[in-house]
Order: C-alpha cells, then sequence, then structure tokens
C-alpha cells in the first residue's frame, strides 16, 4: 500500500513534466512567489496541482 504525499519536491515535477530538475525547482519558486510561501516553507501537491491545472489523481499517480 502506498501512502500519499503531501509534499511536492523537484524530482517529482520533471516526472510530471518531462522537463529538468532545475525546471521543477524553478517553477517550485514561481508557486511560492505566487502564494507568499518563503523559502523555507515546503509546496503542497494540491497547490501544484492548482497552480499548474493538472488534475491532482494525476500528479499523485506519478509520485513514488
Amino acid at each position: 500500500m502506498r501512502t500519499e504525499r503531501i509534499i511536492i519536491y523537484p524530482k517529482d515535477i520533471q516526472r510530471i513534466t518531462g522537463k529538468s530538475e532545475r525546471y521543477g525547482r524553478l517553477l517550485l519558486k514561481r508557486i511560492k512567489d505566487r502564494l507568499g510561501k518563503e523559502d523555507h516553507q515546503f509546496v503542497t501537491v494540491d497547490e501544484f496541482s492548482t497552480y499548474t491545472g493538472i488534475k491532482i489523481e494525476q500528479v499523485n499517480e506519478r509520485l513514488i
């Protein structure tokens, strides 16, 4: 049984989008800026899904 994760990381974004891990870091920074989060705060899978418009079910399918 797999546990659903709450936090998304650059490597996850790489797997989902097919782009580089560097792109994943940049995208997370953009999301944090949009949400007014500080650097030490995490981005949740739900926040990522909302920002990118990718259905949360599709995101969760690709998380390990």
